[in-house]
């Protein structure tokens, strides 16, 4: 017997072969009816024997495209009709925008082979794409996602690209971005001040510059990159001198895996992250006598490396055989990176020597990823091209929240339903530039995801660029989030997780609910609200600010806090070489309290122990002092836990660190090598929050943990934590799809929103 059924898919099902997969799966098993794009997804109308519809709905999900994600499939009966074949009907844009558009995918291995066939129509060509691969996010206008709304639009197909468009059996059916050497976009080669330079090949004239040492800003699909050929050191020093980037690293581009393993440890965990679709940046340990100039992670054991993503990238390392290129983004220290072609002539000119530009418009900045193995996971450090906008799957219904995240690293995330769509990384809000961007960033989600939130959630800071905004809308709800519950109920919605737990809560800074910076926090905490049950104890921050960009003012204050004027009778070295000038102002400020803010921070106490231990007194880039810190750890038969005092002021523990720096000070003073303190402060940490936890395990009859905050960046605090605490038999939660930082905070946000509006709203009937 017949039957006829109309099936809803939702998910990430367009743009990415779903249709002519459809197409193809029918007619295997003899169906007749349909499939559209709709802009909840697509709509499949299938008739037939009702055993081959069943089979045909068991094979669905399973045999999908690999970059086809399926959140939701609704069955339906419908009666039969007199539809004779299957066919593939145009898109329908006439209801509430629902479906999931994909992110930008590296190129596959078949436009790959392809590529490099001299046979092939497409040989060389650097804009080769199909269903599987290529760009999306970063050209999409809105949905449904088809070539008028994208900025292939202005390409009009030459006979054989429309050919295979429209062939259901063919790769290419339906790849908006589509295109070859007679219809598609085509490269140029510039020079600084915009003008063509003549040249048969520019991707070789490229090729020759940078061999040659020069710096080529190259267009990408989220942006430009400043390259550079990363064993030059001239060629490098150059690139940080022009860019002001005085030791942050570069990030480098790799031809294989081959040649990662040439430079850096790669386990299977970071093998799968760069051969991923994804390609993000993947931070690696770097080898002994590595060939990576010094200058690309000055100060740093670790490099970030990843492999080539489109096929420009390929036919770069193809024509010119580097080991490798940095591939920084092209832009200025903390502006949103160069998209537009006059934009990067205007913003680059005096940084890059040359750009290779091309034709196709990126509408939309989208920055690398960065991510780090660790614990057999790839975890999340910046969430953006690749992963963006596939949204975090919720275990429950929200209504609409927009949540617009901090100061630092900022990203923004729109929730409905079950989906939570975070943006792309936008970075610092520190200048006009960023915070347009960011403005522009929200005005683009609402619109093509079609939420208008009804509350809006920012962090409590007053003077955070993101609060003022969210201050200024009007005829909306505004909850403002604590900073740490926010990290809390980030790590919780990715674990999906209900109920009261335990949150370890470290990072550099956040607004606290008494006013004062926190970063040291230990939480017991659900969605709708958190109780401070310890954290670290207060010391000054001298001169605010700028006590993060120079760590000997922490150490400083640590010493007074703990000695008085005492200290500077201490036979370490780092007392006998102070300024006693400055340090006699320092003194000053911290006995009237001017400008000095007080503060909880972890990430402040590891910037104290850097400075103490002499690695680091001045900081060029933001957690420099903690990254070296944890890069100094050495192998050592005593690897005794500095102790931590858990004192108790009233209902609140406070980790004392009096006796922490009573000891490194004995070891500083008998010459114990560097990595065995590190070790012994890293020991210390964990020890004390086992601590804790095991007390509060007691009090509250509370074995769940979440870890979240920009300190559980440290690959050895976490893990050496995580593993001391499952050892007692607690259940950890940490995060590997969100960054544990402050990229991860709008997620925190919505869900603490979520629930705090669901209470007032509750309250209000």
């Amino acid at each position: 017997m017949n039957v006829r059924r109309r099936i809803e898919v939702s998910g990430i099902v367009q743009g990415v072969g779903f249709r002519p997969y459809v197409y193809r799966l029918a007619g295997e098993h003899s169906l007749a009816g349909h499939i559209l794009n709709t802009p909840a997804g697509v709509t499949i109308e299938l008739q037939g024997p009702a055993a081959s519809v069943d089979e045909f709905l068991k094979r669905l999900p399973a045999e999908a495209p690999p970059l086809a994600h399926i959140t939701g499939i609704l069955v339906q009966e419908i009666p039969n009709s007199r539809e004779d074949g299957f066919e593939i009907l145009s898109s329908e844009r006439d209801e509430s925008v629902r479906t999931l558009i994909s992110p930008d995918v590296a190129v596959c291995d078949d436009c790959l082979r392809e590529l490099f066939d001299p046979s092939d129509r497409r040989y060389l060509y650097p804009f080769i794409n199909c269903t599987n691969c290529g760009p999306r996010f970063t050209i999409v206008r809105s949905i449904p996602y088809d070539r008028a709304l994208t900025s292939m639009a202005g390409f009009r197909m030459c006979a054989d690209c429309q050919a295979e468009y429209d062939d259901p059996r063919n790769r290419r059916f339906h790849a908006q971005p589509n295109a070859c050497w007679k219809c598609g976009p085509r490269v140029e080669l510039w020079n600084r001040d915009g003008k063509t330079i003549p040249a048969h090949d520019s991707m070789a004239s490229t090729v020759a510059l940078l061999d040659g040492g020069k710096i080529v800003a190259i267009k990408g699909l989220g942006g430009f990159h400043l390259a550079a050929d990363a064993t030059n050191q001239s060629a490098v020093e150059l690139l940080r001198t022009r860019k002001l980037r005085v030791e942050k690293p570069f990030a480098v581009m790799v031809p294989d895996v081959a040649a990662a393993e040439a430079f850096c440890e790669v386990d299977a965990a970071a093998r799968r992250a760069l051969e991923g679709p994804q390609r993000p940046i993947v931070l690696l340990h770097r080898k002994p006598r590595c060939l990576i100039a010094e200058q690309v992670a000055p100060h740093n054991r670790e490099l970030g490396l990843f492999l080539p993503y489109t096929p420009l990238h390929h036919l770069l390392f193809a024509k010119g055989n580097f080991r490798a290129l940095v591939m920084t983004s092209a832009n200025r220290s903390e502006e949103p990176i160069a998209i537009d072609n006059r934009e990067a002539v205007e913003r680059l000119h005096d940084l890059a020597d040359f750009l290779l530009v091309h034709n196709r418009d990126i509408l939309w900045r989208c920055d690398d990823s960065v991510v780090r193995p660790a614990a057999s996971k790839i975890r999340q450090l910046r969430r953006s091209r690749g992963y963006v906008p596939v949204p975090m799957f919720l275990h429950e219904d929200l209504p609409p929240i927009l949540a617009v995240g901090g100061e630092l690293k900022n990203t923004i995330c729109l929730a409905k339903g079950r989906h939570a769509f975070m943006s792309q990384h936008i970075g610092d809000l520190e200048n006009l530039e960023s915070y347009g961007f960011f403005q522009d960033v929200i005005e683009h989600f609402e619109r093509i995801l079609e939420i208008g939130p009804r509350v809006i959630a920012h962090d409590l800071h007053p003077d955070y660029l993101s609060t003022k905004w969210a201050l200024a809308q009007k005829g909306v709800c505004l909850v403002g989030v604590q900073h740490h519950h926010a990290h809390i109920a980030s790590c919780m919605a990715e674990n999906h997780l209900e109920g009261r737990l335990i949150g370890f809560s470290l990072d550099g800074t956040g607004y606290g609910t008494d006013g004062q910076i926190w970063g040291g926090e230990v939480l017991l905490a659900d969605y709708i609200g958190f109780e401070r049950t310890a954290h670290f104890d207060y010391v000054p921050m001298p001169g605010g600010a700028k006590a993060i960009q120079e760590p000997w003012r922490m150490a400083v204050a640590y010493l007074a806090h703990h000695w008085g004027r005492e200290f500077l009778s201490l036979p370490i070295p780092f007392v006998r070489q102070l300024d006693k000038r400055e340090v006699g102002t320092i003194l000053q400020m911290l006995a009237r309290k001017v400008n000095s803010p007080m503060t909880s921070s972890c990430g402040r106490l590891f910037d104290a122990v850097a400075a103490l231990v002499g690695l680091r007194t001045h900081v060029n880039y933001e957690g420099q002092a903690a990254i070296e810190l944890e890069a100094a750890i050495g192998g050592s038969t005593d690897a005794t836990p500095y102790p931590i005092e858990l004192r108790a002021e009233g209902n609140t523990w406070i980790f004392d660190t009096l006796q922490l720096f009573e000891r490194l000070f004995e070891d500083l003073r008998r010459q114990v090598p560097v990595g065995t303190i590190s070790r012994r402060f890293h020991n210390g940490l964990v020890e004390a929050f086992v601590q804790l936890a095991v007390m509060l395990r007691d009090q509250h009859a509370l074995e769940r943990v979440c870890m979240s905050g920009g300190t559980f960046q440290n690959v050895f605090l976490a893990e050496n934590l995580c593993s001391r605490l499952e050892t007692l038999g607690f259940k950890v939660f940490t995060q590997a799809e969100v960054p544990p930082g402050d990229g991860g905070l709008s997620l925190g946000q919505i869900m603490v929103a979520a629930h705090t509006h669901y209470v007032e709203h509750r309250s209000e009937k």
